[in-house]
Order: structure tokens, then C-alpha cells, then sequence
């Protein structure tokens, strides 16, 4: 008991030992964390340690925190590279040299950090001319006059020539009273406004922050590009302009207003390039704020050099030069577009150079970090973006791309975010990320508010009827988004490029509504048609509300026809022309111009599925009864209770044949053409499997395989449903094909088995779809007994196989056992009589004879149906006879019986075996439609085949268990056979 006390304890205390133990290390490798901020005034930060050391005596941290300094009136007596030692000046009228390491006497006064000074025009010289220190420093004042013309640089150090506005305007460094000084220069009174408005308006937070970048060189950028014609001061006045997302109203002292003056005043100097629009020596801003100009410039004439996806003349490259400036106007350099330049999204450079094939929709949406915009973009970049033409054996070509920035204002409006585009005003120049106009205070301040391109997109629209894959000239749509700046590491701004081509759809749209309009008339009187064909099935002359109802059916399933025929034509016309197309003439329609196709394709499958559960609920009530021509062949004794005597009786009919038919029936109610489970399968395997899903992306490409690496453009709505409902319709009907022609005739037909079934087992089955109409299976015994044994079946085989029988049809000499019958009013209200007593049983309670016994009813009322039937077709009722024909070619194609059955119902000879359209086999179109809509609109809504795969088997499994349980109740109550024996 002790050592089984001790070893928990034991284990207790090294579990504890070894937590406790790596606690231990865990602290031994931990460290405090410090910053320079939190050093204080007499420590630095040591970027070895990561932590504050002390100063040494008479020092203190430097204003980066990051070393030691001497204090004030100290100078550095020892210095190693690593530390220094401070030594106090012995004279107190003595200040710290410029370099900090002697102690002068200064001729002036000393400023607070200790060091001698001069006053404004005046240099400070502390050495003579080879470098010995001095005793006392002096101030050497620099000439301002001619010849000189110098004044103190920048550190006070030396004198240097003063700048030459001073010197034209005044001949001296002095700006003269009548002149204006700003951003370091001297102008002359001049056409410019005195004052400014240096304010950047961001119209997104409603307000305007008044820029320090603005303040201090908007008006020197105006007037020396005014003045001087300084290209610099002129692009850098563009710039600022641009900043302001190129608005201008009746201000003329902002930034687009000061470009806009300038721009008048300098036009005796022409323009540059031949281009009306682009002043001499000024960037190029604007296209003119006429009317319509838009219009002209974008749709006015195509580009020279047309677009070919495939042959020897391929073409697809979109070439663009942009000239980079800076914020301060200076030209950086020509850059070729691409490679990340316009595109904010990091993304390899694979991806992103895919972005200028042409035909590729190409999209590239991210989310970033304010902080590393700001860390990332410290000043703006200025883009004047050129579409590269090059002719074979021509030179080199740049098309100006027009900018439509929607932030734009025209007088407070902003004219460019509707879609006319006759209000539009088109500019030039564009910039990414604008990180300097919203500091306020001074341009080392933080900005208040940052300006991020959140959306480029780049446009190209077909020229209408091209066959040589000319389009107009790109348009650069940009727009902004304005961020007021309050906790950068936490705040994120969504952005994308993009690029999209588009052509006029209106002659696609006129032709698929007349295509529509025409079908939709066709559909309208083929309903007509089926309605009176049904009002005389079920043989009723007015025209009620439930004749309007079924006509309203009947067109449901005709317009879904309709929709669906338009909407496949329209998913393959795309497809084929698009994918397989040599010279561009055709564009895909963009996602918006899709909603309308969309809108077609959910009312194909709303209308098909209102037509597939009027099908479903005319098979679930069709009514249907064996009929059985088996006899007695003798009679058989029966002993007879209290007389002693025993009686002759017909001998009894095995119900075994009619249960068995009966079942062979309730098996083939949901066959079908194709194979559901294949046909899910293989339109999947071949969609994602072999590749032809990569068919419906949004380029030109058509292989089926695509590289991970390479850069997948999204799907089109149009291509995808062609690919899809072409991939389940050319399935279907192949194994449709396969069915009809080698599976029917070499393996098994169960239609023409179920004929063969009804004949051995001397069963006819009658079948009423309407009212007064439906179908008739003849399957009379050429034997007159079926209820045989093996031998005697097997003699019957052998005699009708070698034709010492009589023929199985219902005439003599004839082959066909199935008919279409048009039955009279009489023969349908007689048979409704025979079986009233048993539909009564489901009727209200009171209609039920309480009395009876149920299964005596069903037995009674099956005899006497079977004996009325066989009779009728025994032609054993005069007035409800029957004469059989052939259906004319016109009622065969219309669906519909000429001649209405008054006072004898007609046979019309049926060898297509027609009884199959009340099960899913006579109606495989319809099935076949559904499922193609159904996938076509899961695939559409969820983009995932798969996923459409999967809920289209399971909704075969579900209308597949309906129609096999409500269909074996139907034939039980209909045929009065027990449901106990359809297995």
C-alpha cells in the first residue's frame, strides 16, 4: 500500500519539476521591451541590446535617440567612434564651434543650442583659409550686387549666386517691394491671383484640408511656369492640380484654376505634338469641357491595328508606355505598363502581365494596410498612361489613353459619374496613392487624409460590324477613395484593376426578342392546339375556368421550349464564335449585360417546372385496368353443406398472371432512355476531369488544360450555361441513340417485353389518360389459355414461333396489339358506374356504405369490370362499339383526333407503342429539359458544378420515389389489385 501511495505522488512531483523547469528556460530567454521613446533625455537607445544605457556625464540623447551628445556649452573632448567624452568651454562668452569639438569666441551672439550666429545675409567663418581655428569667429556679409549676386546657402555656410529670378527682377538677391516672393523666388507683378486657395477638396468626407505641400509651392509653381516657362514648375503645377482630382468651377486661385489660367495666358505659344489640347510647356490635363466631346474622341475613329486571337497573324499584346513624373514635376523615366506599376495588388508577375492580352477579362481586387501605403508611398507618382501602335516596318506610335476620373467636379457636379456620355469630361494623368496634399501643418507632419486609387479599370469597345478586330481607342476609367487617417495599423482600403471589353449588344438584343417574339406566337398556337385536343379527350364543349387553367399549362411547357431553345442558342453562339473566332469580331457581354440572359434561364426552369408536375400529377391519375381473358376450362365438384349432394361449379382463374402483369407495369413506370447515375457522372468527368469548364472563362483562350501559375479569369454566365446545357444535352441524347437503336434491339426493350408479357399471360391493359381518351394493349392469347403448365406453354411458343397459330393482333390477320382509343360518353360513364363503389370508399364518410365489405366490393367490382371490358372488345355491345383505324399524318403531327367519337369509339393502330407517355419513358424530352435547366440554374447560382451534379441526382432520387410510390397506389386502386402484392 506504501509503494502504491508513493508512485503517484512520484509522478505528481516530476510533472510539476519539469513544468516548472520549462517556465524557467521560457524566462531566461525573455527580454523587456523598449523603444527610443522610452530612453528619456539621459539615455539612448543601444540597437544591440534593445534596451536604454545611460549617458555619460555631461551628455544627453540625441534627437534620434539613438546616441549621446555633449549638453549645451560642452564640446567633445575624446571621441573613439563609440563613445565620447564633454568638456565644458572655459570662457562663458565662449559658444561650440559648428563641428562640436572646440570652443570660439563669437563676435555675435550664441543661439540656444550654444553655437555662434550671424544675422540674415551673412555667412559664419570659424577657420581661416588653411583650416586653422580661429579665436573669434567671424561674419562675412555676402554681396548681393553685381557682380556677386550672392547670397547664404542653405546651411549659412558659404555664399552662393542667388537665384536668377531675383537677380532679373531687382539685379540684386533682394526681391524688391513691387514682387512677389514665394518658393524661394522673386516674381514680378504678374496676371496670377496675389492670394491662393492651397485647400484639397475630398469630396467623399465633405470637407477640405489645406495642404502645407499646396501652401508653400502652389503660386511659385504657377508663376514660374507662367513667367519663366519653367517645364518643371509647370508639371508640378499639373500635379497639384491633379491632386484635386482635376476639378475646376468660377475659383481661378486653386490648384486647377491657376493651370487654367496659365493655360490661356500662354496660348500664343502654340501646342506641343500637333495636339490642340496639349498648351507648350504645360502638361497635358485636359480635353476641352465642351458638350459631346466625349463621344468624339473615344468612338471617332479606330485604332489603325486591328486584334486577331489565333493564326499567323496573331495579335493580342495591349502595349502601354506611361511618362513618369514626380510630385515636385521632375521626368523620372518611360515605363512600359506592367508588372505591378498601375496595379496595387501584389500578384506575380505572370498574373499581372495576363492582364493586358487582349480579350482576357482580366480582375485583380486586394485589400491593404493604410500603414503600408504610407510607409510604401511617401509622395505620389504621376502616370500620362500611351497605348504603344506599331505597324509592321513602321516606327513606334503612342495614342494618348483619355482618363475618366469619376471624383472629377465641374462646377460642384460630378459630371462623370452617369452614363451619358455626353456629360463626360475626359482628362489626362493619373496618380496611385496621395499620401503629401493631406498633411496639414508641415510636410513632415502625418497626413490627416490620404487619396488611394480604389479602381482602375481600363476599357476597349469593338467597332460595330468589324471583321478585321478593330476597336476605339481605350478609356482609363479611375476612381478614388478618400481616407481620413486615425489609426493606420488597423485601417484597410479595398482596391482593383481591371480590364473589360465590351461591343454594342443592341442588334444581339432586337434579334433575340424577335426571336422570342416569333417562337412565343408559335408556342401560343401550338398550346391552342394541345388545349382542343384535350377539351375533346375529355369531351367537354365549354370553355371554363379549368380549360383556361390547362391552356395555361400547355403554354407553360411551350414557352419554356422557347426559352430554353433561345437561351442554348445563345450560350452556343457565344461559344463557338467567341472561342473559335481568327480576327476579333465578336465580344463576350459583360456580367451587367448578362442579368437579362439570366432572367431567361430562370424562366425556362420555372415554366419546365410547372410542366414536369402537370405531367407528373396526369401519370400519378391516370386510370388503368387488366383485363383478364382467361376461362374456365371445365368445371370443377363442390360439396354442398346439409344436403349431402355435391354441386359442379366453373372452375376458378389464377389472379397470379394479372398480380404478375401488374407488377411488370409498376416496374417500368420510371425507366428511362438514358442512365440518371451516367449521366451525372460523365457530364461531370468531362466539365472537370478533362477541362471543358476552362471553355466558359473569359478569354480567348480554348485549351482545355490551364497552368496553376497562370492567372484565371473569371467565368461567363453565357459560355458556362452553353458549355453546360451543351455537355448534358450531347450526353443525353447520345445515350438516347445508344438506347434506341443498340440497347433496344439487341439487349432488351422493356416497352415492346411488356406487350410480349401482356400477350403470354392473356391480359389487356386499358389505359385512360383523359376523360374519353387513352390506350389500349391487346393481349389476348392466340392460345385462348395461358393458365397452362410448362409443357404446354412451351407447345404454344413453338406453334406461334413457326405460325400454326393465329396472329396476336386485335383483328384477324393483323400484328398490331397497341392502339390510341377514343371512347364514347356512354362507354366512360359505364365504366365510371362499375367503379363508383370503390372510389366512393375515398370519399367523404358519409357516401360510405358502412354495411359492405370492402374486399367484396373490390372483388365484385373487378369481375364486373372485366366482364364489361372484355365484352366491349368482343363488340358484345352494340351501342358501345368501336371501329379501328389509322390515324391521318396531320392528326399524328398535331397531336390531336379529327373525328369526335359519338356513337362508336375508335381504335386508332398504334405501332410507336404511344402508351409509354403516361410513364417517364414516353417523356424523356421533358425529363431531359428539366435536368439540363436544373443543373444549368444550381451551376449558375453557385458557380460549382459539383455542386449542381449533386443536387441534380438527388432530385432524380426524389421525383423518381414519387413517382414509384404514389404511381404503385395509383395502379392498386385503379386496377383493384391489392398493393400488398406489387412488390
Amino acid at each position: 500500500m506504501a509503494t502504491g501511495t508513493l508512485r503517484p505522488f512520484m509522478c505528481s512531483f516530476s510533472i510539476i519539476f519539469l513544468f516548472k523547469r520549462n517556465v524557467f528556460f521560457c524566462q531566461q530567454f525573455s527580454v523587456s521591451f523598449q523603444q527610443p521613446s522610452d530612453c528619456g533625455v539621459d539615455s539612448y537607445f543601444d540597437i544591440s541590446s534593445l534596451s536604454c544605457v545611460k549617458c555619460g556625464p555631461n551628455q544627453v540623447s540625441s534627437k534620434s535617440g539613438l546616441a549621446c551628445e555633449c549638453q549645451t556649452g560642452f564640446r567633445v573632448l575624446v571621441s573613439n567612434g563609440a563613445s565620447i567624452t564633454c568638456q565644458q568651454c572655459p570662457d562663458a562668452n565662449q559658444g561650440v564651434t559648428q563641428d562640436g569639438y572646440g570652443c570660439i569666441r563669437c563676435s555675435g551672439s550664441a543661439g540656444e543650442n550654444g553655437k555662434c550666429q550671424c544675422p540674415k545675409g551673412s555667412v559664419l567663418v570659424e577657420r581661416d583659409g588653411n583650416g586653422n581655428p580661429l579665436n573669434e569667429s567671424r561674419c562675412e556679409a555676402c554681396n548681393a550686387t553685381e557682380p556677386a549676386f550672392s547670397a547664404p546657402d542653405r546651411t549659412g555656410n558659404r555664399c552662393v549666386r542667388c537665384e536668377d529670378s531675383f537677380i532679373n527682377s531687382s539685379q540684386s538677391c533682394v526681391c524688391g517691394t513691387s514682387n512677389v516672393q514665394a518658393g524661394g523666388m522673386c516674381f514680378p507683378s504678374n496676371g496670377l491671383p496675389t492670394s491662393v486657395v492651397p485647400n484639397v477638396i475630398f469630396s467623399q468626407l465633405a470637407n477640405s484640408v489645406l495642404s502645407a505641400w499646396f501652401s508653400n509651392f502652389m503660386y511659385s509653381s504657377a508663376a514660374a511656369c507662367l513667367l519663366f516657362s519653367n517645364q518643371t514648375a509647370c508639371q508640378s503645377l499639373g500635379n497639384m492640380c491633379v491632386m484635386n482630382m482635376h476639378s475646376f468651377s468660377t475659383i481661378n486661385n486653386d490648384a486647377c484654376g491657376l493651370y487654367n489660367t496659365v493655360y490661356r495666358a500662354t496660348a500664343a505659344q502654340g501646342s506641343s505634338q500637333d495636339v490642340s489640347y496639349w498648351r507648350a510647356n504645360l502638361p497635358w490635363l485636359y480635353y476641352g469641357d465642351q458638350l459631346g466631346l466625349a463621344s468624339r474622341i473615344i468612338q471617332n475613329e479606330p485604332l489603325p491595328v486591328g486584334f486577331s486571337f489565333k493564326g499567323a497573324q496573331k495579335n493580342t499584346d495591349i502595349e502601354l508606355q506611361a511618362a513618369v513624373y514626380s510630385v515636385r514635376g521632375e521626368f523620372l523615366r518611360w515605363e512600359s505598363v506592367g508588372g505591378g506599376n498601375l496595379q496595387l495588388c501584389p500578384d506575380t508577375l505572370t498574373r499581372q502581365q495576363s492582364a493586358f492580352t487582349f480579350g482576357t477579362a482580366y480582375k485583380q481586387s486586394c485589400v491593404l494596410s493604410v500603414s503600408e501605403l504610407l510607409n510604401g508611398y511617401p509622395e505620389p507618382v504621376f502616370y500620362d498612361v500611351f497605348l504603344v501602335i506599331q505597324k509592321p516596318q513602321e516606327d513606334k506610335h503612342l495614342l494618348a489613353v483619355p482618363l475618366l476620373n469619376i471624383n472629377q467636379q465641374f462646377n460642384g457636379q460630378f459630371t462623370n459619374e452617369g452614363s451619358n456620355m455626353n456629360n463626360w469630361l475626359l482628362t489626362r494623368r493619373l496618380m496611385l496613392v496621395d499620401t503629401l496634399s493631406g498633411r496639414q501643418n508641415s510636410l513632415s507632419a502625418s497626413p490627416g487624409v490620404i487619396r488611394v486609387a480604389s479602381n482602375i479599370k481600363i476599357g476597349f469597345q469593338l467597332v460595330p460590324n468589324t471583321q478585321k478586330g478593330q476597336v476605339y481607342p481605350p478609356l482609363m476609367t479611375v476612381t478614388y477613395s478618400d481616407i481620413p487617417v486615425t489609426d493606420p495599423t488597423t485601417q484597410t482600403v479595398t482596391v482593383s484593376f481591371s480590364l473589360e471589353y465590351t461591343m454594342d449588344q443592341e442588334e444581339a438584343r432586337v434579334k433575340t426578342d424577335i426571336a422570342l417574339g416569333v417562337l412565343g406566337g408559335v408556342a401560343v398556337v401550338h398550346s391552342l392546339l394541345k388545349t382542343a385536343s384535350w377539351k375533346r379527350r375529355i369531351a367537354s364543349p365549354l370553355i371554363d375556368l379549368q380549360t383556361i387553367m390547362t391552356f395555361l399549362v400547355f403554354y407553360a411547357g411551350d414557352l419554356a421550349n422557347v426559352f430554353f431553345i433561345i437561351t442554348v442558342g445563345t450560350g452556343l453562339y457565344w461559344l463557338i464564335f467567341f472561342k473559335a473566332q481568327l480576327f476579333v469580331s465578336v465580344l463576350l457581354p459583360l456580367p451587367a449585360q448578362e442579368e437579362r440572359f439570366v432572367v431567361y434561364v430562370g424562366c425556362a426552369f420555372a415554366l419546365k417546372t410547372v410542366q414536369f408536375l402537370h405531367k407528373l400529377f396526369v401519370q400519378l391519375s391516370v386510370d388503368i385496368f387488366f383485363i383478364d381473358w382467361e376461362r374456365p376450362r371445365g368445371k370443377a365438384s363442390k360439396h354442398v353443406e346439409g344436403s349431402g349432394e355435391a354441386k359442379s361449379q366453373a372452375s376458378s382463374v389464377s389472379i397470379w398472371r394479372t398480380y404478375f402483369v401488374a407488377n411488370e407495369w409498376n416496374e417500368i413506370q420510371t425507366i428511362r432512355k438514358i442512365n440518371p447515375t451516367f449521366q451525372v457522372i460523365a457530364v461531370l468527368f468531362f466539365l472537370e476531369v478533362v477541362g471543358f469548364s476552362n471553355l466558359a472563362l473569359r478569354d480567348p483562350s480554348s485549351n482545355l488544360r490551364r497552368s496553376p501559375e497562370a492567372y484565371t479569369p473569371p467565368y461567363s454566365l453565357i459560355l458556362r450555361y452553353g458549355v453546360a446545357s451543351a455537355m448534358w444535352l450531347c450526353i443525353g441524347l447520345i445515350q438516347m441513340i445508344f438506347f434506341t437503336v443498340f440497347h433496344e434491339r439487341f439487349v432488351e426493350d422493356k416497352i415492346r417485353q411488356f406487350v410480349d408479357l401482356c400477350s403470354i399471360s392473356n391480359i389487356s391493359v386499358l389505359l385512360l389518360s383523359h376523360r374519353c381518351f387513352g390506350y389500349y394493349i391487346h393481349g389476348r392469347s392466340v392460345h385462348g389459355h395461358a393458365d397452362t403448365n410448362m409443357d404446354e406453354m412451351n407447345t404454344n411458343l413453338k406453334r406461334e414461333a413457326e405460325n400454326l397459330c393465329g396472329q396476336r393482333g386485335l383483328l384477324p390477320n393483323s400484328d398490331t396489339q397497341t392502339f390510341q382509343i377514343s371512347i364514347t360518353n356512354r362507354l366512360r360513364a359505364k365504366y365510371d358506374r362499375i367503379i363508383e363503389p370503390i372510389n366512393r370508399r375515398s370519399g367523404p364518410s358519409r357516401l360510405v356504405d358502412a354495411s359492405a365489405n370492402p374486399c367484396e366490393q373490390s372483388t365484385k367490382a373487378y369481375h364486373t369490370m372485366n366482364r364489361f371490358l372484355g365484352s366491349v372488345i368482343d363488340h358484345a355491345h352494340r351501342e358501345m362499339d368501336y371501329i379501328v383505324k389509322d390515324k391521318l399524318l396531320f392528326e399524328r403531327l398535331i397531336g390531336m383526333e379529327f373525328i369526335e367519337p359519338l356513337d362508336k369509339s375508335i381504335f386508332y393502330n398504334d405501332d410507336s407503342h404511344s402508351f409509354a407517355d403516361v410513364l417517364f419513358y414516353g417523356n424523356e424530352a421533358v425529363l431531359l429539359i428539366f435536368d439540363t435547366l436544373f443543373f444549368c440554374v444550381v451551376d449558375l447560382s453557385s458557380q460549382n458544378f459539383i455542386l449542381a451534379a449533386v443536387l441534380t441526382y438527388l432530385q432524380q432520387l426524389v421525383f423518381r420515389l414519387i413517382r414509384n410510390g404514389m404511381g404503385r397506389r395509383n395502379l392498386a386502386s385503379k386496377t383493384l389489385v391489392d398493393k400488398r402484392f406489387l412488390i
